[in-house]
């Protein structure tokens, strides 16, 4: 009966994966439209159980992951190309890394990057740091990297090294049960394979939806310092209708000539404004703390990815911490979109070995963000006042999180262009991130790297904006908050799911014939008598 529907409607798709998603999706926004409050409460009381429980699930499971990529890139296995052994990469480095991270976090930065420093600063995470100090300034650094820097892009690498690996050497689906072929085996075409990826499609809705709705706040904030449009519910929603119209003309388009073009353009945009603030804030200030940061980081890392504040019990009213509002749901909303920037990653990295994949996704976004960090976190903090009292900036952090950028433009020349240029790069950052999950979503009901038809992306386009749209209208005041509660939950079975590619990816390994690398020594250098003598018989 699915298969007749599917081809009345002009549908090129598995119709079991496409219809089920479809309409657990639209069953998912009823609810949340009718029942509101009590979604809201069930959400609520869920996060509240993961976090207290299984904070500490979430934080070792991503630092595990970490090692065991590095192992793997270090290991034999790092020689092995994604795909055939003479397969080479589609796309040139630099456009392979603008739609990586344009698809990624790109709306993350532009949200947090100085709204996080600020918040960590004005309260700190440690118990016993005074706020407003150096102390309190480095850790502010330290634990932005963290969350921001070579975890999230280990929650992407894993999933998309895994699905890369098996869709190119296995040559199956284009889909997340591939991945599970080693345990699966045929079954990844029957039912649990379906369930699989039916699960991984409303987990990249949800996830996704957080995402808009943080960057609609952001561009809604800046609107509102800009021409006074109000901070409310009905003009988040116009926000993401109009953003929503671009994403779905860059759908069409297609990932070579929408995805891929608005990437490179969104990146040399994001540039340009990072180049700004180095330039007109503290340069020399700002150059010696991207050299210092870079230390901070290295050693702050391996601390942090273990710490799980198990002595929240004892200092805090509810029970599971300071990591509870911030780590666990970086890590829970993040892993949402690992199916998400699993297949999109895998399908943009054909043709690299998995070293190159392993590291360049690990380390150049990392690289980057880092800098972004250093420069518009560390700028922020001598604005609001090291060893001071607070500013304006955290003043602004305490009454709206996405008022934390604009604030900041404040202590800048031109700043109602520079404003305005802020919201084109994050609404620009939104419809990246809106084109590349429908083209993903399309690509796990078709099962092949090809797009579909017009029609079926569109369909995906449109559901994450209606998704968003209804995610802004539960979270209403609260804002931020449900957000958090919402995704908390929805992220931790897609946790267990990445988890178990991690083993998947281990048996599929094992199964490589590797032979032991024949070294050959270059030819020798030609000797000084050798290049005269070959002059002197260019010149007869």
């Amino acid at each position: 009966m699915l298969e007749r529907l599917a081809e009345r409607l002009g549908l090129r798709t598995n119709p079991t994966i496409f219809f089920v998603s479809a309409g657990l999706m639209v069953l998912i926004l009823i609810v949340l439209l009718l029942y509101p409050g009590q979604t809201n409460a069930v959400f609520t009381l869920s996060r509240s159980w993961v976090v207290t429980n299984l904070g500490w699930f979430f934080i070792l499971g991503v630092s595990l992951w970490l090692a065991f990529l590095l192992v793997v890139a270090f290991s034999k296995f790092g020689n092995i190309r994604l795909g055939n052994d003479d397969d080479r990469p589609t796309y040139s480095n630099l456009s392979w890394f603008t739609m990586l991270f344009a698809g990624g976090i790109g709306t993350v930065l532009m949200f947090w990057g100085v709204a996080e420093p600020i918040s960590h600063f004005s309260n700190p995470p440690i118990d016993g740091v005074e706020p407003y100090s150096v102390e309190a300034a480095q850790d502010a650094m330290s634990f932005s990297l963290y969350h921001l820097g070579l975890h999230t892009w280990t929650i992407f690498a894993l999933p998309g090294l895994a699905m890369a690996y098996f869709i190119y050497r296995y040559k199956l689906p284009v889909r997340v049960s591939s991945v599970f072929y080693p345990f699966l085996k045929d079954r990844i075409y029957g039912p649990i394979g379906k369930t699989i990826d039916i699960f991984a499609i409303l987990g990249t809705l949800f996830g996704l939806g957080v995402s808009i709705g943080l960057g609609t706040s952001q561009i809604n904030a800046g609107l509102t310092e800009l021409v006074g449009l109000p901070d409310t519910v009905l003009p988040k929603v116009v926000i993401i209708a109009l953003l929503t119209s671009v994403a779905v003309g860059s759908i069409v388009a297609g990932l070579d000539n929408g995805v891929k073009r608005l990437s490179n353009i969104n990146i040399g945009m994001a540039v340009g404004l990072l180049m700004f603030v180095f330039l007109f804030g503290s340069t020399v200030f700002l150059a010696r703390q991207i050299i210092e940061t870079i230390g901070l980081y290295a050693q702050s890392i391996v601390p942090l990815s273990f710490w799980n504040d198990a002595m929240a019990p004892y200092t805090d009213d509810e029970g599971w911490g300071w990591q509870g509002g911030w780590t666990v749901f970086y890590w829970a909303w993040t892993v949402t979109w690992s199916p998400f920037m699993g297949i999109f990653v895998a399908r943009i990295s054909k043709g690299r070995t998995i070293r190159e994949f392993i590291l360049a996704v690990l380390f150049a976004p990392s690289a980057f963000t880092l800098i972004w960090f250093s420069v518009f976190g560390w700028s922020a903090l001598e604005i609001d006042g090291i060893g001071g009292d607070g500013g304006a900036i955290s003043a602004a952090v305490a009454e709206s999180i996405p008022l934390a950028m604009f604030e900041f433009f404040e202590n800048f020349p031109a700043t109602t262009l520079v404003q305005g240029f802020a919201i084109v790069i994050v609404a620009i950052f939104f419809a990246t991130s809106s084109d590349s999950a429908s083209l993903v979503v399309d690509m796990l009901c078709t099962g092949d790297g090809d797009a579909g038809p017009v029609r079926q992306r569109v369909f995906w386009g449109v559901s994450e904006g209606v998704l968003a749209a209804l995610l802004i209208v539960l979270a209403g005041e609260t804002g931020l908050e449900a957000l958090q509660q919402v995704i908390t939950v929805v992220g931790l079975p897609i946790f267990i799911l990445v988890f178990a590619m991690a083993f998947a990816l281990a048996r599929g390994l094992q199964q490589e014939r590797i032979q032991r690398l024949r070294i050959v020594a270059p030819p020798p250098a030609p000797s000084e008598e050798e290049v005269t003598r070959s002059r002197d018989q260019g010149d007869d």
